[in-house]
């Protein structure tokens, strides 16, 4: 009897493994979800720069400063495109950047088109015949931005969102 009660859980541990074995061939297994939701968060990706000193925030009991010049406030549309990072309804602060130099990958900056203005995330920078470039792209958009933002097309450097 004890070693009918063995097999019974044997078998039921090698058939749960082996679903879960199967189930990761399957595309539409939660299981692949849970496993790519799991280890995705593993990759390293590139963050904004530190773009405040530490020693230009100062945390009082009754408020916050934060010393930066010619800062700008900024509310955002219902696009989608950089969810989870911010939505419509967020709060942010900008600055207008002075030099390319002062943007790297992992910067979110607006920048103009002929369509409006976008906010996205610096994904690449170079120097082309041209002068300096970003490529730039949605956080929540499946590809980058097409075309070269040129720094004369920089209107705002993100250096906060407030939630």
């Amino acid at each position: 009897m004890r070693s009918n009660l063995i097999w019974v859980i044997l078998i039921f541990a090698v058939g749960w493994f082996s679903h879960d074995v199967i189930s990761s061939i399957n595309d539409e297994s939660p299981s692949v979800i849970s496993s790519q939701i799991l280890f995705a968060s593993n990759e390293e990706r590139a963050s904004p720069s530190d773009i405040i000193p530490e020693d230009k925030i100062h945390v009082l009991n009754d408020k916050i400063i934060i010393e930066v010049e010619n800062p700008e406030w900024a509310k955002f549309t219902d696009t989608n495109s950089m969810d989870p990072v911010f939505d419509i309804g967020a709060n942010a602060l900008q600055i207008v950047p002075e030099s390319y130099k002062q943007i790297g990958v992992g910067d979110i900056i607006s920048f103009s088109t002929s369509s409006g203005v976008i906010i996205h995330r610096v994904i690449e920078t170079g120097i082309d015949d041209d002068g300096w470039y970003a490529r730039t792209k949605g956080d929540n958009n499946a590809y980058a931005d097409p075309g070269k933002v040129r720094f004369d097309q920089v209107k705002k450097l993100l250096i906060g969102v407030i939630y």
